[in-house]
C-alpha cells in the first residue's frame, strides 16, 4: 500500500473552505492508502502566536478531526514525535540558502508580519519551516502528498532535498515524493466572494464546520450573488461558490437541478440558498453530533492520539537512525 503524508497547523476553528479543501480528502484518501496526518504544532510557532492557546488549539484540532472522519490512528502531533525535528536539522545541511528565499510564503508570510505586528520580526523558523516540512514528508518515506498549487514549491524542495541527500550518500534511499492533485473545491467567503473563505478576516467571512443551524442559515441567506460587477455576463463569483458549496456539501442532484434552472434562466436566488443552506445544516449536524460523543470524554482520545503518535513514532525513528548511519553520525 502506497503511503501519503499530510498536515495541518493548529490555528483554532476548523471552517468549512478548510474541511472541503483538505481534511475532506484526508477522510478518503484513508481507505486507498496508508496515512499520516499530522498536526504540525512547531510549524504554528513560525508566525506570532499565543503561547497560551497553542496546546489548547493542538487538542481542539485533533477532536475535529476526529468528529469529521478522520481516523485516530491515523493522527499525530508533531511535537511528540521529535525526531521531525532532528533529521530538519540534517536536511538543512542538504538545503541551499538561496532555495529558502526564493519561496514564495516566506514573501508573503513575511510581508503579514511586517504589516501586523508592533514590531518587526521575522523568526528564523518562518524561514526555515519549508526544511522542517521536508523532514514531515520524507521521515515517513510518502509516496505521495496531497497539494493544492500554493504547495507545489514546497513539495519541489522536498524533491530536490531528497535528490540531493542520495547523490551525497550514493545510495537512491528516499522516494522522491509525488503530488496528489485531487479535486480541492475553492470556498470563498460568503460574505465577499472575492476572496477566499478565512477566519482572519473576520467571523462573516467564515462558516465553522460545527456552526449551530441558525448560525449557518444565517450566513447562507446573506450571501452575496451578484454585485453588478461582472463585466463577462457569465455566473457571478458568489452564485458560483453556492454553487461549489453545494456540490461540496455532497447533494449533486440538487446541484445539477438548480444548474439547469440557472442555464434555462428561471433560478431564484433564495431556491438557491436555502438548499445550499438545508445541505450544510445536514452535515454541521452530523459533525457537530460527533464532536459533542468525543467531547463527553476526552481523555480517552487524548490517550489514543499519544498512544497513534508513539506508534507512528518507531517509523521515524527507524528512518532516523538509518539516516544518520548514512550521513556519518553516531547512532545510540
Amino acid at each position: 500500500m502506497k503511503t501519503v503524508l499530510s498536515a495541518i497547523q493548529p490555528t483554532g476553528d476548523m471552517h468549512l473552505g478548510n474541511y472541503f479543501g483538505a481534511v475532506k480528502n484526508w477522510v478518503q484518501l484513508q481507505d486507498r492508502y496508508r496515512c499520516f496526518y499530522g498536526v504540525v504544532d512547531y510549524h504554528a510557532m513560525t508566525m506570532p502566536y499565543d503561547v497560551q492557546k497553542l496546546r489548547t488549539y493542538t487538542w481542539d484540532l485533533i477532536t475535529n478531526l476526529v468528529a469529521v472522519g478522520v481516523k485516530p490512528e491515523n493522527l499525530f502531533i508533531q511535537s511528540l514525535v521529535p525526531e521531525h525535528t532532528e533529521l530538519g536539522w540534517i536536511f538543512n545541511c542538504f538545503c541551499s540558502y538561496g532555495q529558502l528565499t526564493r519561496m514564495t510564503q516566506f514573501k508573503d508570510k513575511s510581508q503579514q508580519v511586517r504589516e501586523g505586528a508592533k514590531e518587526e520580526f521575522i523568526s528564523v523558523g518562518l524561514l526555515d519551516y519549508p526544511v522542517l516540512q521536508t523532514a514531515d514528508i520524507l521521515i515517513y518515506k510518502a509516496d505521495y502528498v496531497p497539494v493544492g498549487k500554493d504547495q507545489e514549491q514546497h513539495l519541489e524542495l522536498a524533491r530536490d532535498i531528497a535528490q540531493r541527500f542520495n547523490a551525497q550518500v550514493g545510495k537512491e534511499y528516499f522516494v522522491l515524493p509525488e503530488p496528489l492533485y485531487t479535486e480541492t473545491p475553492k470556498i470563498r467567503s460568503t460574505a465577499d466572494p472575492t476572496r477566499k473563505m478565512s477566519k482572519s478576516a473576520g467571523e462573516k467571512h467564515y462558516i465553522n464546520v460545527f456552526a449551530d443551524e441558525a448560525t449557518v442559515r444565517r450566513q447562507i441567506k446573506s450571501a452575496v450573488t451578484d454585485t453588478g460587477e461582472n463585466p463577462t455576463g457569465g455566473m457571478s463569483e458568489g452564485v458560483q461558490n453556492l454553487f461549489e458549496l453545494l456540490k461540496s456539501a455532497g447533494d449533486q442532484k440538487s446541484h445539477d437541478d438548480l444548474m439547469q434552472a440557472y442555464q434555462s434562466g428561471n433560478l431564484k436566488y433564495a431556491d438557491l440558498k436555502q438548499v445550499v443552506a438545508d445541505a450544510l445544516v445536514k452535515l454541521t449536524s452530523e459533525f457537530s453530533e460527533r464532536k459533542k460523543e468525543i467531547n463527553a470524554d476526552k481523555k480517552r482520545l487524548k490517550d489514543q492520539i499519544k498512544a497513534s503518535s508513539a506508534d507512528i513514532r518507531k517509523t521515524a525513528q527507524q528512518t532516523l537512525r538509518e539516516v544518520k548511519e548514512l550521513v556519518g553520525l553516531m547512532n545510540v
